[in-house]
């Protein structure tokens, strides 16, 4: 039996902008989703990026708004990211095509100016980052008093970022009686009590077992010994154009991230490459993820925040230049591909010190990740002093956090070349009391001997 959108009642409008997006059948996520949140009840959704959460959630509350209706918003729906929060908007938007709805995202990073003329002309739908949120609704810019849904998306990195306080303010501010909706890749200790905090006896919906990367993306491992090695590995994948259609490159800092750009920019030209991190100006951002969602340019290289929100079609490859230190987010990463149902491949670089990290992840999706020898053919480069050092201090550190007996290398050599330098004063310091000792008898005999003999008459 054919399962399709119209089993659920929507309006002509909905099932018209549904068709347009191409949207041919529900996925496992909006199958249950959606009857949930039409009923009025509180819901967990835990599910990864790409399973279509957003339309799960969109469809449902743009059928029960029906119509724009008053000044104030209605539904808000907060998100962790500018970029998460742009792309939820640009989803409803599209959702909410053929209804006067009126809908507006509300991030930092820009002036509020704009922002607060939208707000005065009257919302139903507000998408917001927590701070901004705060900030417009301190300065009596936003009224929450008729919010009837309140939407918390990518929950674990909203925690992971800092915003439980901000959660909590926002919490103290909107009406007690209200819809609420938690969404969430991942299950951690911190959801859990958000979760119970905030939800009211919800129906929970687990589309697949938490944590665990979609079946389509093939996931493969190669550990190699230095920086300067994962970048020739680097450069030998992105030459092969064939295969590497659309690339995104992920790095753990932003120093690393631009030094590989301007690597990248040198290697390939500017046409080629685009870069995004939290140093990037909002405009540059945005123009950055636009090129590369309409294929102007092959490589996006950047930091975890691309890890959510980045709604790109026929992303070929996810390259983790870093392993993610934060064991959630590989999930998010590696999920930029494989998404509405094609298949994906993502690659991960791992050095000695990356390792301890390694395990942590393959033990949160409960999978180890394919590891590949690194090809014959490749310039594997000698790790200099200085990183081999930082990598063996980041090793001790890890064996310490999880045996806080563990004294470590550095530790044990220190110690032997103090016991060594104790030895050898040890040493030095007999030698010289020996040679005092065997002067003083000398002396001794010297004395004896003229003073014990006999004078001649």
């Amino acid at each position: 039996m054919s399962i399709n959108f119209e089993q659920f009642s929507l309006n002509r409008q909905l099932l018209s902008a549904i068709e347009d997006l191409g949207y041919t059948e529900p996925t496992p996520i909006q199958l249950k989703a959606i009857p949930t949140i039409m009923n009025g009840q509180d819901l967990l959704g835990v599910a990864q990026t790409g399973t279509g959460k957003t339309a799960a959630y969109s469809i449902p509350i743009i059928m029960n708004l029906k119509f724009a209706q008053g000044m104030n918003p209605r539904v808000l729906v907060l998100s962790p990211t500018r970029e998460l929060a742009i792309q939820i908007h640009a989803d409803i938007v599209a959702m909410s095509k053929y209804t006067d709805l009126r809908s507006v995202v509300l991030y930092g990073g820009l002036g509020p100016k704009t922002q607060k003329e939208i707000l005065s002309q009257g919302l139903d739908i507000v998408i917001a980052t927590p701070g901004r949120l705060v900030e417009l609704y301190l300065a009596g810019d936003l009224i929450l008093k008729d919010l009837k849904t309140l939407i918390i998306d990518e929950a674990d990195k909203m925690l992971d970022m800092g915003f439980i306080h901000k959660i909590n303010k926002i919490l103290e501010i909107v009406p007690r009686k209200r819809q609420n909706m938690l969404f969430s890749a991942t299950m951690s200790e911190k959801v859990k009590t958000l979760a119970g905090d905030f939800l009211a006896f919800p129906i929970m919906v687990e589309i697949a077992p938490q944590a665990t990367p979609a079946d389509l993306i093939t996931q493969y491992l190669y550990k190699v010994p230095n920086i300067r090695t994962k970048i020739n590995m680097l450069q030998s994948f992105l030459e092969n154009k064939e295969e590497f259609t659309k690339i995104i490159v992920f790095c753990k800092t932003r120093q690393i991230a631009e030094n590989l750009y301007h690597y990248a920019e040198r290697v390939y030209g500017k046409d080629e490459v685009r870069v995004i991190h939290a140093n990037k100006g909002q405009n540059t951002r945005i123009n950055s993820i636009q090129a590369f969602k309409e294929e102007d340019v092959r490589i996006l290289i950047g930091t975890d925040v691309a890890s959510r929100g980045l709604d790109v079609a026929n992303v070929s490859h996810v390259i983790n230049f870093d392993v993610p230190l934060i064991y959630e987010d590989y999930v998010h990463r590696i999920g930029r591909t494989g998404r509405a149902s094609q298949s994906g491949v993502s690659i991960t670089f791992c050095n000695p010190a990356e390792e301890y990290h390694l395990e942590k992840i393959e033990k949160l999706i409960r999978q180890r990740i394919n590891e590949l020898e690194v090809p014959s053919n490749l310039n594997v480069k000698e790790t200099p002093f200085t990183e081999a050092q930082a990598m063996a201090k980041e090793i001790d550190m890890q064996k310490r956090k999880d045996n806080p007996d563990f004294k470590g290398a550095f530790h044990e050599k220190k110690f032997a070349k103090t016991v060594l330098t104790k030895n050898i004063s040890d040493i030095a310091y007999k030698k010289a009391k020996d040679k005092e000792k065997k002067e003083k008898i000398r002396n001794t005999k010297s004395t004896r001997g003229k003073s014990g003999g006999r004078k001649k008459s």
